[in-house]
C-alpha cells in the first residue's frame, strides 16, 4: 500500500501558529501555512500601525514550549528578551516599591510581539517542509472533504487546498472556528470587558555620553494602579518604553480633548508625564486607537481527525497575567505531545478517502480537547482576577501580608529551586509533571512552574488560600506583616533539623490533601 506524507494547512502566521508549523513539520509533516496579513519581514510592513503592539511578557511557560519544539530557535530568541524580575509599583505620592515575582530571582522577559513574530517566521521559513503564503485569506473550510477554499488579496483569486489536518491559529476573531462551528456542537462564550486599552510610548533618555538610556528601571515590569485603572510600562530593546493605560470606557469617554487628557493624565501619573512628555503623550493619544479587551471560551477544540484550534482561536484571554502568549505557546506543546504519544505517525495511505477517520491522530485531538479545557478555563478566569490585584490590590496591607506569609511557607516546604533547564526534558516527554509537592504561591505556579497545569494551579492556590484563612482565625491573622516574619524567623533559628522536616512534611500533606 503507497503512503504519502501527511499534509497539515496552519492557518495564522502569529507566534503559535507558527510554532505548530513547526511542530508539526519536525514530526515530518508538509504545511502550508496562510496568513491574511502581508509578510511583517518586509520592509513594506515596517510602518508603525502594522501590528497590535502591547509588548510581550514571556515566561517560562512559552520558553519551555519553544525549547521543547526547536531548541535552537529557542536560544536566538532569547538574546532579544529583556529580563524583568519584578513588578515597581508607581504610588500616587512618587514613591517606589519594588515587589519581586520569586524568591530565587527568576524573571518573566520583555519583547517586542514584532520581533518574536519574526524569529518564528525565519525559523518556519527555514524549514523544507513549510511553505508559507501571506495575504491570503480563507474564505471557508469544508472539513468532510478536507479542502480549504482562499482567495488572494491582491488579485482577488480563489484556490482550493487540500489537507489532512487544518489548524486555526487565526486568532479571537478566528475564521476557522467559524468553519468549524458548521459541523461540531460547539459551546462559544464572547465577552468584552468594561474596560479598553491605549497604548502610548516613553522614549528613551540619554546618559552622560549622549547615548540612548533608559529613563526608569528596565529590570521592572511598571506598574501605577490607581484602583478602577492603571498604566504600565515595558522596556524595550531602544531604550524606550511601551506604556499601556488601561481604563474604564466610561473614563476614557470623558476625555475628548487633548486638554482634558493631559489634564486628566498629569492628576493620576504626574511622574509618568513627567518622562514621557506632554507633546508626547498628546500626539500617541490623538494617533493611538482605543481598543477593545476580549474574552472568549470555546469547547471543543477539534473536530475528528481533521481540525484544530490553537491559541486566541481556542481561547481568548485579558492581558493581565500575560499568559495569553504563553498559554497559545504552551497549546502547540501539549498537542505535540498528544500526537507523539498517540504514535501519529508523518504519513498516511495515499489510497485513503476524504471520509475515512484516522483513529490515531482523532484520538491525540480528542484528548487535548477533553484534557486542556479545564486549564483554558482556569487560566482566562485567572487573568481577569489578576486585573484587580495589578489596579488596586498591590497596594493593599492584606495583598502584602498574604504575600509575605506565602514567601514563608514556600521557604518551608520548597526549599529547592526548580529551573526551566531542569524541567525542559520532563516536558518533552509529559504535558505536565503527574505529582507537585509542597506550598506554592500562585505566581509562581502560573508563571515559573510549566509543569504544573492551570487548573491544578489555580485548584492549589484555592486550596492554599482556605488554609490561610484557617490560619488566620485562629490568630495569625492578629499578627502584623513585620511580627509574621520576625516570629516565624525566630522559630526556624529555634528547631532542630528533626522538628523543621515535621513542619515542612505537615503543610505539605496539608497542600496535598
Amino acid at each position: 500500500m503507497s503512503s504519502r506524507a501527511r499534509k497539515a494547512v496552519v492557518v495564522g502566521g502569529g507566534p503559535v501558529g507558527c510554532l505548530a508549523a513547526i511542530a508539526l513539520a519536525k514530526r515530518g509533516w508538509d504545511v502550508d501555512l496562510f496568513e491574511g496579513r502581508p509578510d511583517l519581514r518586509a520592509p513594506s510592513s515596517k510602518h508603525p500601525g502594522q501590528l497590535r503592539s502591547i509588548n510581550l511578557a514571556i515566561s517560562h511557560r512559552g520558553l519551555a514550549a519553544i525549547q521543547v519544539i526547536d531548541p535552537l530557535a529557542a536560544q536566538r530568541f532569547l538574546k532579544t528578551v529583556i529580563p524583568m524580575k519584578g513588578r515597581m509599583i508607581h504610588h500616587p505620592n512618587g514613591q517606589l516599591d519594588s515587589q519581586l515575582y520569586d524568591r530565587d530571582g527568576q524573571c518573566i522577559n520583555s519583547i517586542d510581539r514584532a520581533l518574536l513574530n519574526e524569529s518564528l517566521l525565519d525559523e518556519a521559513a527555514s524549514s523544507p517542509n513549510i511553505r508559507l503564503f501571506f495575504e491570503q485569506k480563507v474564505q471557508f473550510v469544508e472539513f468532510e472533504k478536507k479542502t480549504m477554499t482562499v482567495i488572494d488579496v491582491s488579485s482577488g483569486a480563489s484556490r482550493s487546498v487540500d489537507f489532512d489536518l487544518c489548524v486555526g491559529a487565526d486568532g479571537s476573531y478566528s475564521v476557522i472556528r467559524r468553519q468549524m462551528m458548521k459541523v461540531v456542537r460547539m459551546d462559544f462564550q464572547q465577552e468584552y470587558i468594561r474596560d479598553e486599552y491605549i497604548e502610548l510610548k516613553m522614549p528613551a533618555g540619554r546618559d552622560n555620553a549622549g547615548a540612548p538610556a533608559f529613563l526608569i528601571d528596565p529590570g521592572h515590569l511598571h506598574i501605577w494602579p490607581r484602583h478602577s485603572f492603571m498604566f504600565i510600562a515595558l522596556p524595550n530593546k531602544d531604550k524606550s518604553f511601551t506604556c499601556t493605560l488601561f481604563a474604564p470606557s466610561a473614563e476614557l469617554d470623558r476625555l475628548v480633548d487633548r486638554e482634558t487628557f493631559v489634564s486628566w493624565f498629569k492628576k493620576y501619573f504626574p511622574d509618568a508625564l513627567e518622562l514621557i512628555g506632554e507633546d508626547n503623550l498628546a500626539a500617541d493619544w490623538a494617533q493611538n486607537p482605543r481598543s477593545p479587551l476580549i474574552c472568549t471560551k470555546s469547547n471543543p477544540y477539534h473536530y475528528l481527525d481533521r481540525g484544530i484550534l490553537l491559541g486566541d482561536a481556542a481561547h481568548s484571554m485579558v492581558p493581565f497575567y500575560g499568559q495569553g502568549l504563553n498559554c497559545g505557546l504552551e497549546d502547540v506543546r501539549v498537542l505535540d505531545n498528544f500526537l507523539g504519544e498517540a504514535q501519529v505517525g508523518a504519513t498516511t495511505s495515499e489510497s485513503a478517502t476524504p471520509g475515512h477517520v484516522d483513529e490515531g491522530l482523532a484520538g491525540a485531538l480528542t484528548r487535548y480537547s477533553e484534557s486542556r479545557h479545564d486549564d483554558l478555563l482556569a487560566i482566562c478566569d485567572l487573568a481577569m482576577a489578576n486585573y484587580v490585584e495589578m489596579r488596586h490590590s498591590v497596594t493593599t496591607p492584606a495583598y502584602l501580608f498574604r504575600k509575605a506569609v506565602d514567601a514563608v511557607l514556600y521557604s518551608l516546604t520548597s526549599r529547592r529551586m526548580i529551573s526551566l533547564a531542569g524541567l525542559v526534558p520532563l516536558l518533552s516527554r509529559v504535558a505536565f509533571a503527574p505529582h507537585i509537592s509542597g506550598w506554592l504561591p500562585l505566581y509562581t505556579m502560573v508563571t515559573f512552574r510549566p509543569d504544573i497545569s492551570y487548573a491544578t494551579a489555580k485548584r492549589r492556590a484555592e486550596r492554599q488560600s482556605r488554609i490561610l484563612s484557617g490560619l488566620w482565625w485562629v490568630g495569625l491573622g492578629s499578627l502584623g506583616l513585620a511580627g509574621v516574619a520576625g516570629v516565624w524567623a525566630m522559630r526556624l533559628r529555634g528547631l532542630g533539623f528533626s522538628r523543621l522536616v515535621g513542619i515542612q512534611r505537615f503543610l505539605t500533606d496539608l497542600v496535598s490533601k
